[in-house]
């Protein structure tokens, strides 16, 4: 490399570190430095590298575009298109420019930082929604679980699937990372509590479902038989909790008094008949929620107040939306993650890389179970978070290998 394309290839690497921090707080800033680090990095004239996922991911955007050119509604469904930009920029870029494990304790580090800045933003907006429906005199319950904790973000929904990601890499690092300093130890174990204190607080079940998941396989790969204790610690919480949180978790086991469930259970059914009605390319990307009411149930009534523009599941949704084979390309990406990373710890990695290879196990462990509740792959910060942390994954698997072009 000349001078000026070490600058730039350094500007990218820049670039996209505060890309991938930022989208934390605001997808603008993210975004527009996802596209100075992809333009820098392309003027580097440095060799590119796509991780070794392309089939499965080149099938679930070309069968979108195959979706979106037969349904008719090419200008409504753009939005979709636009979020190749995620796919392939965050993967391509991430994936070349942090080959180093320092540079992805960098990113972590920020990731840590950040979130729980935007956990403590949550906590204190928690304490005012509480305040607020004193105020009015309203039940707190009924009051909370339609507008919840935010954070940076704009949706309580977003903002827990992305905190749950960076508390899951934040595990990783505390249980697999080698030897880790009594400074990062104290702070990451203050970032995690704040972090999991304010999941408590979203009252989002499908998150906390994800993080029983995705968390008890961290716990399980470090010390097994402290995951007995779990539901020792479930038991407690829901003793010691208060009388929403009781409720919350009580809602998870009586469905039938919950109209959120309910809710869901008729979009299901709905995404079958869709599903059903157009097998192979779906009624086209961002079209599920015109063409709903068209497609529901003889049998359903009233529709209980809930958001019906997607099914509030990733593999449904896709199906429905897409058509199966673009449902099928999501089960094989997230599978072959998962098997690429395990065949990876069967090697006896360096040490500095083990905490990267579990955490992108359990990021995807989260992001398949909370896609059975909502379609978390929608959101581009969701996607940025875990794009990002399987190309630091991915970059510890090629590490010390010889650089395969895109």
């Amino acid at each position: 490399m000349t001078s000026a394309q070490e600058r730039l290839y350094q500007a990218a690497l820049w670039s996209m570190l505060v890309s991938a921090a930022a989208i934390i707080v605001s997808i603008a800033v993210s975004q527009i430095f996802l596209g100075l680090a992809l333009i820098a990095l392309i003027g580097s004239e440095a060799p590119l590298r796509f991780p070794p996922i392309k089939a499965p991911l080149f099938l679930l955007l070309g069968w979108t575009l195959l979706s979106l050119l037969a349904s008719g509604h090419i200008r409504e469904g753009l939005p979709q298109v636009r979020k190749f930009f995620v796919y392939v920029g965050v993967l391509l870029v991430a994936y070349t420019v942090f080959g180093l494990a320092r540079q992805a304790r960098w990113l972590a580090g920020a990731w840590f930082l950040l979130a729980a800045a935007s956990a403590l933003r949550s906590l204190v907006q928690f304490t005012q929604k509480l305040d607020e429906a004193r105020v009015r005199g309203e039940d707190f319950y009924q009051f909370y679980v339609g507008e919840r904790i935010t954070g940076f973000l704009s949706h309580w929904m977003t903002f827990g699937e992305v905190s749950v990601l960076v508390l899951l890499v934040l595990l990783s690092y505390l249980f697999f990372s080698p030897a880790p300093s009594r400074r990062s130890v104290v702070l990451c174990c203050l970032s995690g509590a704040v972090l999991l204190a304010s999941l408590l607080v979203s009252f989002t079940r499908s998150i906390w479902l994800a993080l029983a998941v995705a968390g008890g396989y961290l716990v399980w790969q470090w010390r097994k038989k402290l995951l007995w204790l779990a539901p020792l610690l479930v038991a407690v919480a829901f003793a010691a909790g208060p009388g929403a949180f009781q409720r919350r978790i009580e809602s998870m086991f009586r469905p039938s008094s919950d109209s959120s469930i309910n809710a869901r259970r008729i979009m299901w059914r709905t995404g079958w008949r869709m599903i059903r009605t157009h097998p192979l390319l779906g009624v086209g990307p961002q079209q599920v929620g015109p063409q709903f009411r068209s497609f529901l149930p003889a049998d359903v009534g009233p529709l209980p107040p809930a958001y019906y523009e997607h099914l509030h599941n990733l593999y449904i949704h896709f199906a429905a939306e897409r058509g199966v084979p673009a449902a099928l390309a999501v089960l094989w990406l997230l599978a072959r993650i998962v098997w690429d990373h395990r065949r990876a710890l069967g090697r006896s990695p360096a040490a500095a890389d083990r905490f990267l290879l579990h955490a992108a196990i359990a990021v995807t462990l989260a992001i398949a179970v909370g896609g059975l509740f909502e379609v978390n792959l929608g959101d581009s910060e969701v996607l940025t978070v875990f794009l990002t942390a399987i190309s630091l994954g991915y970059a510890a698997i090629g590490r010390g290998r010889p650089p395969q072009p895109a």
